[in-house]
C-alpha cells in the first residue's frame, strides 16, 4: 500500500508543476488575443502568488482538520477547475478571477505534500519528488507548444492541462483510503497534533532563521533563472540563443541535481546537502562575477548555480519535522511555503528596477547576497536547534 501511494504522490508532484509554466509559455499569445499589454502577465501571477501565499499560511488548520489527503485531493480539483476557467475565458477580468483559485489550489496542496512525506517517507523521495515537479513544469510549454502550433489557440492548451488534473482529482479521491491509514500511524509518546498560529511558530527556537534561508533561497532560485539570458545577453554580449539555452539549463541542473541527490541524501543528510549546496551555488556566482575575457564560465557558472540549488530546497523541507517536531511541521512547512512564494514573487522585480537603475552587471553580486543570507542563517539555525 505504501509503494502504492507514494506513486500516487510522485503523480500529484507532476501535476503541481504542470500548471506552474503554461502563462509563461502562453502570454505572448494570449496577450495579444485579449488585447492587454504584456505587462499584465504581472498581474495574473501576482493574484497566483497571493492566492498560494494565504493557502499555506492556512494549511495547518486545513490538513489537520481534513487530512493530507483530502486537502490535496480538493486542492488539485480547486487547480483543475481555474484551469478549466482559463480555456474558457475571452476576458483578462475573467483570468483575474479564475487566477485566484488557481493559486489557492496551489498553495495548499505544496504545503499539505511537503509536510506528509517529509513526515512519513525517506529524504530521497523528497528530492526525487522535487525532481518530477521539474518534469512536470518541463512538460506544459510542450502541451501549450502543441496546442498553439496545431492551430487549437491558447485555450486548448489550458483545457489539456486541466483534464489531466481532473484525472488527477479522481485518483487522488479513490487512494484517500491510504492516506488514512498513513494518518493513523503514530510513533510511542509522540506529541499530540495542535494546530499553531503565526505568532506561536514564530517563537519555536529557529523558525525565523528557516524562514529567512528559504525566503533567499527562492529569491535566488527565481532572480537566477528569470535573469540569466538579459544578463548574458546585455551585460557579458553573448548570443542571444545560446544565453537562452544556458539560462534552460539552469533548470535542467536543478532537476538533474535533484535526481541525483535522491541516491545520497541518506548518506549525508539534511545538514550537510544544504551546506554543500549553497557552497556549490557560491562558486557559480563567483564563476559569473569574474571577468574572464570568454564567456564560458559564466555560461558554465549558471549550470553550477543550478546543480546547487538542487539539494537545498528539499532538504530544507525534510529537515522540518527533525528540527522543530513532528507535531509543527505542517504549520512551519506552511509558513515556509509562504515565504518561499514571496521571495520568488517579489525579489525578481526587485533586482530588475535595481538594474533599470544601475546596470544589469549586478546579477551576480544580488545573486551572491542571498547566498550569504543562506548561508549565515542555515549555520545559525544549526548551531540552535540540537538534534
Amino acid at each position: 500500500m505504501g509503494a502504492l501511494l507514494i506513486v500516487i504522490i510522485y503523480l500529484a508532484f507532476i501535476s503541481l508543476g504542470l500548471p506552474d509554466s503554461l502563462i509563461g509559455s502562453a502570454w505572448p499569445v494570449m496577450h495579444t488575443q485579449l488585447n492587454v499589454p504584456t505587462s499584465y502577465a504581472g498581474v495574473i501571477t501576482m493574484i497566483i502568488a497571493g492566492g498560494t501565499i494565504v493557502s499555506s499560511l492556512l494549511s495547518d488548520r486545513l490538513t489537520r482538520k481534513l487530512g493530507a489527503g483530502l486537502v490535496t485531493s480538493c486542492s488539485v480539483l480547486l487547480t483543475a477547475v481555474a484551469l478549466m476557467g482559463f480555456s474558457i475565458t475571452d476576458s483578462f477580468a475573467l483570468l483575474c478571477v479564475w487566477a485566484v483559485p488557481y493559486g489557492l489550489g496551489a498553495g495548499a496542496v505544496d504545503a499539505a505534500l511537503n509536510n506528509y512525506v517529509a513526515l512519513h517517507f525517506k529524504a530521497r523521495h523528497m528530492s526525487w519528488l522535487h525532481c518530477f515537479w521539474g518534469v512536470g513544469a518541463s512538460i506544459s510549454p510542450y502541451i501549450m507548444s502543441y496546442a498553439l502550433t496545431g492551430g487549437f489557440g491558447w485555450a486548448h492548451g489550458y483545457r489539456i492541462v486541466g483534464i489531466l488534473q481532473i484525472g488527477l482529482t479522481a485518483v487522488l479521491f479513490l487512494s484517500l483510503p491510504l492516506w488514512q491509514n498513513r494518518k493513523n500511524e503514530t510513533k510511542e509518546g509522540e506529541a499530540a497534533p495542535r494546530a499553531l498560529s503565526f505568532r506561536q511558530a514564530l517563537q519555536i527556537r529557529g523558525v525565523p532563521m528557516v524562514l529567512l534561508t528559504f525566503f533567499a533561497y527562492c529569491a535566488l532560485e527565481s532572480s537566477a533563472g528569470l535573469w540569466a539570458s538579459s544578463y548574458l545577453v546585455q551585460f557579458r554580449g553573448a548570443d542571444p540563443v545560446v544565453a537562452a539555452k544556458f539560462a534552460a539549463l539552469f533548470y535542467m541542473g536543478i532537476t538533474f541535481g535533484r535526481f541525483l541527490c535522491g541516491f545520497i541524501s541518506e548518506k549525508f543528510g539534511d545538514r550537510i546537502l544544504i551546506r554543500m549546496g549553497i557552497l556549490i551555488v557560491a562558486a557559480g556566482c563567483v564563476m559569473i562575477m569574474i571577468p574572464f575575457s570568454s564567456d564560458l564560465p559564466a555560461l558554465a557558472g549558471l549550470i553550477v548555480i543550478g546543480f546547487g540549488c538542487a539539494p537545498i530546497y528539499p532538504s530544507v523541507i525534510h529537515a522540518t519535522p527533525a528540527n522543530f517536531g513532528r507535531e509543527n511541521s505542517q504549520a512551519i512547512i506552511g509558513i515556509q511555503m509562504a515565504c518561499a512564494y514571496t521571495g520568488s514573487t517579489f525579489m525578481p522585480p526587485v533586482f530588475g528596477s535595481l538594474a533599470s537603475c544601475t546596470t544589469i552587471g549586478l546579477y551576480p553580486f544580488y545573486l551572491m547576497l542571498f547566498v550569504l543570507l543562506m548561508l549565515v542563517m542555515s549555520e545559525r539555525l544549526n548551531r540552535t536547534v540540537v538534534l
